[in-house]
């Protein structure tokens, strides 16, 4: 029976590790992911696949492509693909660290680590801002069909597509912003985060609010705060059955539709974009079939 990766669906992540890695030896990747398939469970490890390494290995996956570079007035949303990526979950620092020692050594011989973004929770959960995120996320039912591929058959049903950013916040701009001015950034009041009908046009609910778009523009979304040194972010992490949702979100974020930008790029950009098609899972393992594995 074909299954999702749970990871996906579950509702709390503590900690986690974002790892990335670009295809080096594609003759011999295929052995690498036959390795993988015995290590991830969909839980504690979430798999993607980008669209060089299913090409890689002569697959099409219908509905994967490449994230787009996004250009209006003063913003460049960039685009930076990679082959694989894989988020750990877990509830222990020295765990993460060490399992991903094991995944860069099981891989080693077909991919190179290129980045690994560790991530963690904010007063449970609370983006770095201060804000609470994801509070529109759908539940149950809603969540499956927002997120999951469906009735496009085997080796395909169960899976998702992901897209991920890693945003840097500039916190001096937010120290520096009274809180009214902040709460008519983000449209909610940080106190209680109640959204208030007289938030600027510009304020990030007004852009974003996933039911306001025909059709509607629901995903899962499963960020969390990310911190290193002195600096920190979000890694915005977005499942869908495609990746229309996002794009349509995005688009409005920055200003294609009316010229109206989100407020929110007055103190945090991405620095990072990429696309994945995360298998489905059948009997316990990744199903990679549709890659003839």
């Amino acid at each position: 029976m074909t299954t999702i990766q749970n990871g996906i669906l579950s509702d709390e992540t503590q900690l986690a590790r974002y790892m990335s890695f670009d295809l080096i030896n594609a003759e011999a990747a295929k052995d690498c992911l036959i390795d993988l398939q015995e290590v991830v469970d969909g839980q504690s490890i979430v798999v993607g696949l980008g669209l060089s390494l299913t090409m890689a290995l002569g697959a099409e996956i219908n509905g994967l492509h490449q994230m787009p570079v996004s250009t209006s007035a003063g913003l460049d949303i960039p685009s930076t693909p990679c082959a694989l990526w894989l988020w750990l979950r877990g509830n222990d620092r020295g765990e993460l660290l060490h399992r991903s020692r094991m995944l860069e050594e099981l891989l080693i011989s077909a991919f190179e680590l290129s980045d690994v973004v560790e991530g963690c929770q904010y007063d449970k959960n609370r983006d770095l801002s201060g804000y609470e995120d994801g509070t529109e996320n759908p539940e149950g039912d809603e969540a499956v069909n927002a997120a999951i591929i469906q009735g496009q058959g085997d080796g395909l049903d169960g899976g998702s597509f992901v897209a991920v950013q890693q945003w840097v916040h500039d916190f001096n701009m937010l120290d520096l912003m009274s809180e009214e001015e902040r709460d008519n950034t983000i449209g909610r009041h940080v106190s209680d985060n109640e959204e208030f009908d007289e938030a600027p046009e510009s304020a990030h609910v007004k852009r974003s609010a996933q039911e306001n778009f025909e059709p509607e523009a629901f995903m899962l979304r499963r960020s969390m705060p990310w911190m290193e040194g002195m600096a920190g972010g979000l890694i915005f992490v977005s499942f869908g059955k495609s990746f229309a949702a996002f794009e349509a979100v995005l688009n409005k974020m920055i200003g294609h539709d009316d010229g109206i930008q989100d407020a929110l790029f007055n103190f945090t950009k991405p620095i990072t974009g990429a696309y994945f098609w995360c298998p489905p899972m059948k009997d316990g393992r990744l199903d990679l079939s549709k890659l003839a594995i």
